[in-house]
């Protein structure tokens, strides 16, 4: 089952600024959210950010708040439990989770979206939590549970299908 453009959303979870330092590989999860986002952007894929107690944490890095159309305050770990179900966009059935960390807030928004029959899919590399093992754990809970695990860039082709796409080249431009 290819992803269909038509029918995603990004929902980025909690790359706040004051976490990523404490995240193995942290500077390489921004940048595959950034890239991700950007692509999305460019073929018309709505962009949705979270933030876990930002009043304590901060918000989310400055390329990703600028990304994201709108961010999801919450305190809970699962997102839904404060309401991103409620902000997807209709139709949007297909849910691209990334983000931080991702055994915990990642994982919980995920199963949740599970739980709301939503597809979820989760962009392996970017993704991170502070020990490889429990992004590790994470993904493998999530694989078992019915997520898809994709890499950023299988996804952007999933999403353009074909090389005669009127945005290719510009995709591939943020792929190499």
């Amino acid at each position: 089952m290819l992803m269909d453009a038509n029918k995603a959303v990004l929902v980025i979870v909690d790359l706040q600024d004051r976490l990523l330092p404490a995240i193995h590989d942290g500077g390489a999860v921004l940048a595959q959210n950034v890239r991700l986002a950007r692509i999305a952007r460019l073929l018309d894929i709505p962009v949705l950010g979270t933030e876990q107690n930002s009043g304590k944490l901060g918000p989310n890095a400055p390329e990703i708040a600028a990304l994201c159309r709108q961010t999801l305050q919450k305190t809970h770990f699962g997102a839904c439990a404060d309401g991103l179900q409620h902000i997807l966009p209709p139709g949007r059935t297909q849910v691209v989770v990334t983000g931080c960390e991702a055994h915990v807030c990642m994982l919980q928004t995920a199963v949740q979206l599970l739980e709301l029959d939503y597809e979820v899919i989760i962009a392996i590399d970017a993704v991170g939590s502070r020990l490889p093992a429990s992004r590790d754990a994470a993904l493998g809970r999530l694989a078992t549970l019915g997520a898809q695990l994709l890499t950023v860039e299988m996804l952007a082709f999933e999403w353009l299908r074909d090389c005669r796409h009127p945005r290719f080249r510009e995709v591939l431009a943020l792929i190499k």
